[in-house]
């Protein structure tokens, strides 16, 4: 139960990117969670639509692998799904901010350690 509410999190932080990304990226709020100048969300909107999108994927697999029927199959996806959540916040890391291995990264392999010893 508790690596299911982990995962579910993980999915949860990827949708609230999805919507800071896509939707509110030439918003305050967006400019406030990226520390982004007007101009530059303005410019770069489209780009960050393109990213929003691959959050969505993200968070899609770790919903598919929470509601999958097989627990087997819904193990193998969630670890997937995780992983490359992981490695997503790692790279976001090293090139953007390094907030982002505390955002993405850390939820993410706690989750990793929930599923594989449930």
């Amino acid at each position: 139960m508790i690596a299911m509410i982990l995962v579910g999190l993980v999915a949860l932080i990827h949708l609230y990117i999805v919507l800071l990304e896509m939707v509110w990226w030439d918003t305050p709020r967006g400019h406030k969670a990226f520390r982004l100048k007007p101009d530059f969300a303005r410019q770069t909107k489209v780009l960050a639509i393109n990213q929003g999108a691959y959050n969505g994927f993200l968070a899609a697999g770790l919903i598919w692998g929470l509601v999958h029927p097989d627990p087997a199959f819904a193990w193998q996806i969630q670890i997937f799904f995780l992983a490359c959540v992981a490695v997503a916040g790692i790279v976001g890391a090293v090139t953007s901010s390094r907030k982002i291995l505390f955002i993405q990264t850390v939820p993410a392999v706690i989750a990793i350690i929930a599923v594989m010893l449930a």
